[in-house]
């Protein structure tokens, strides 16, 4: 099957690396007065507002982002889901630029905050919203109407008869306007497709925990099943994860027809195309539900480890709500070279690192491996070291003051060297290409992307900052080896005190 030639994705992933990618061309601008509208505008739809409580209703981040119960059946009402929708993408701050005038953030990071991740909503009826496909916009808090009916139908069916998504009264289907991102990062930006819908998923994931939601995360789907269902062509706009939202018995009713028109939209100011993107794209994509179905195969890494030297505990608390840490969260801008505390760091990644359930891994299991560079942690020598998931504990690595291989790593950028730490993400990318195919390539950046996003959270309810950075790919090998031989990063995320204004 093509998905398995995973040539496509070794090319990709080899040519993307910075510095010197052969698929990136190191003479790139972008200038910010050229960013692109960032939301999709549909021109003739009808739409419906959303009446939005932002008050918490008493669950702790901590908490929301650590959970791993087993929730009921339960359906959620119109206005629950605006809730999720909202702490998910929805606009939570303005800030005015120079030039730019007013941006609207919005409640998960996003690559360049050009937010080029869709959410759209297929559901049967439920309490105050009736059945049918609805595309969320953030910009005007409402929903709209692309078809009326029930059509959770033609997802099961793209999911291969998948449990979730058969008992689920809402689904939810994550898409990346490929152009609104690429203007920026060129061919890379298919890396950034997870990486921001996996930052906005931890915020799903939380919120949705909150309200006490049973919730699955779909990887495995046939592409062009999702896409016309949408109304989306994918070549611009490409359908990335389905999340089911709630568990019903109720049978699903027979689907209506399933007709091509759809209301008119506009996705991006800019039809630029980078073939890189949709090459990738196209070479991961599972073409039939039978494929899907001989796809699903959860991967257990089965990782064996060395004793660790330190033990970690979660002693730090934070009595701040899930919905407050969604609202003030940013990416910070600038740290101080203030120490954190080691209990701050263990609780951190002790919440961040528990199960997401997933059609990819066994018991929500974190499949990414998490590699550490301490510069300022009270308690913790400065120095590399590897976290071991299974038992709570960090391994060194080596010791001594890395804070400049840190800034290198982080592609020379101040950020990280004036981070307390920086955690990277490293998988061992061949293993999983030859379980999932090219496909893997999506599972292994979503995989850490969810768990950095989890890591934004747990900083700032902690009143730590944290932002996601990109990377110079080798060297970062190369930094953890022998440790990290044979591994690829996919994401890296700084942590430390946010510098006080002055």
């Amino acid at each position: 099957m093509r998905n398995y030639e995973v040539d496509a994705t070794w090319h990709y992933h080899n040519g993307t690396k910075h510095p010197n990618g052969m698929l990136l061309n190191r003479f790139h601008v972008y200038h910010p007065s050229h960013r692109p509208t960032p939301y999709k505008i549909y021109k003739n739809a009808t739409s419906i507002e959303l009446s939005l409580d932002k008050n918490p209703i008493g669950v702790l981040t901590l908490d929301a982002i650590s959970s791993q119960e087993s929730f009921d059946n339960v359906t959620p009402d119109l206005n629950t889901l605006a809730r999720i929708l909202y702490f998910s993408a929805g606009i939570t701050k303005k800030i005015k630029f120079s030039g730019l005038g007013e941006v609207d953030f919005r409640a998960a990071s996003c690559t360049g905050a050009l937010f080029h991740i869709e959410i759209y909503i297929v559901c049967g009826n439920i309490p105050g919203l009736d059945a049918g496909v609805y595309h969320f916009d953030p910009k005007n808090m409402r929903l709209d109407i692309i078809r009326h009916g029930d059509y959770r139908g033609l997802v099961i069916d793209a999911a291969a008869n998948e449990q979730s998504v058969r008992e689920a009264p809402i689904i939810l289907i994550f898409t990346d306007v490929f152009s609104r991102n690429s203007i920026k990062y060129q061919a890379r930006a298919y890396r950034h497709t997870f990486w921001d819908s996996g930052t906005i998923l931890a915020n799903t994931l939380a919120i949705s925990s909150a309200h006490k939601m049973p919730t699955r995360t779909i990887t495995g789907f046939a592409d062009s099943y999702i896409a016309k269902l949408l109304g989306i062509n994918s070549m611009q706009e490409a359908p990335i994860l389905i999340f089911t939202l709630g568990r019903s018995e109720h049978e699903i009713s027979t689907m209506p027809p399933l007709f091509d028109t759809v209301p008119d939209s506009t996705s991006s100011d800019y039809d630029i195309e980078y073939p890189e993107i949709t090459q990738m794209h196209d070479a991961s994509s599972l073409l039939t539900p039978e494929e899907v179905s001989s796809w699903k195969k959860p991967f257990s890494t089965k990782k064996n480890h060395q004793d660790a030297y330190i033990q970690l505990g979660d002693n730090a608390n934070s009595s701040e709500p899930i919905e407050s840490t969604i609202i003030k969260r940013g990416s910070t801008r600038k740290f101080s070279l203030e120490s954190i505390t080691l209990e701050q760091l263990s609780t951190i990644l002790n919440k961040t690192t528990q199960g997401v359930n997933t059609d990819f891994s066994v018991n929500g299991e974190l499949l990414s491996d998490i590699y550490i560079i301490a510069n300022a942690v009270d308690g913790l020598e400065p120095g590399s070291y590897y976290y071991v998931q299974k038992n709570n504990s960090l391994e060194k690595l080596r010791q001594g003051n890395f804070r400049n291989a840190s800034g290198n790593l982080g592609l020379d950028q101040d950020l990280p060297y004036d981070a307390s730490v920086t955690i990277f993400f490293m998988i061992d990318l061949d293993e999983i290409l030859k379980h999932f195919g090219n496909r893997g390539y999506r599972v292994a950046q979503l995989d850490a992307a969810i768990t950095a996003g989890k890591m934004y959270l747990a900083s700032y309810c902690l009143g730590l900052g944290a932002t996601g950075l990109t990377f110079y790919d080798d060297l970062v090998t190369n930094f953890f080896s022998p440790h990290a031989r044979d591994k690829e990063p996919m994401f890296l995320i700084a942590i430390g005190k946010k510098e006080k204004p002055t």
